[in-house]
């Protein structure tokens, strides 16, 4: 067995798509904040619709490792945390059907296609890079082919016994 070690490689539009979205957060957020009494230093955004919407959507590209640990620069994946915030903006879409204006709309569904799009990729890398490190991992994950179902998107689950990544992928628990 040679001594290089597996990475988990991770395409450059991915990249690039995480970054823009990324920018047009900040953009959204600083917009808010030069309005007086809108989100500024210390204070709170708004309570909205769409506030909602990116809050949740930040947290799943989070979890899908779209921002490093600050402190090691490694990327932390937590497809169990992703799959989670996803769902609830699923939960929001199903509830708030026929409520919500055509951009409210059209915003939350291209939020949910993009966010699973991207878990399946991730989902799919991670398998494959565990099968490379350490001969599968146990449970659903051993067959990176196990797929469940999350929102019309497939998704894979990982078991909370994970083996250490050699390949400096962080898996929380």
């Amino acid at each position: 067995m040679s001594d290089e070690t597996p990475k988990l490689h991770i395409d450059s539009d991915w990249k690039a798509q995480a970054q823009a979205e990324k920018e047009r957060l900040a953009e959204k957020e600083a917009a808010r904040a030069s309005q007086p009494g809108q989100g500024g230093e210390g204070e709170m955004p708004p309570a909205s619709f769409q506030t909602l919407v990116a809050t949740l959507a930040s947290q799943a590209m989070m979890g899908l490792g779209a921002y490093g640990d600050p402190q090691t620069g490694r990327v932390v994946i937590d497809l169990v945390g992703a799959q989670f915030a996803i769902d609830l903006l699923g939960v929001v879409e199903e509830k708030t059907r026929g409520n919500l204006d055509p951009e409210e709309a059209k915003e939350l569904s291209e939020v949910l296609a993009h966010l699973r799009a991207r878990f399946v990729q991730i989902a799919k890398l991670v398998a494959a890079q565990m099968q490379r490190e350490g001969g599968g991992m146990p449970g659903a994950m051993a067959d990176p082919g196990v797929i469940g179902s999350i929102g019309g998107a497939a998704s894979a689950s990982i078991p909370s016994e994970r083996p250490a990544s050699k390949s400096g992928l962080i898996m929380p628990d």
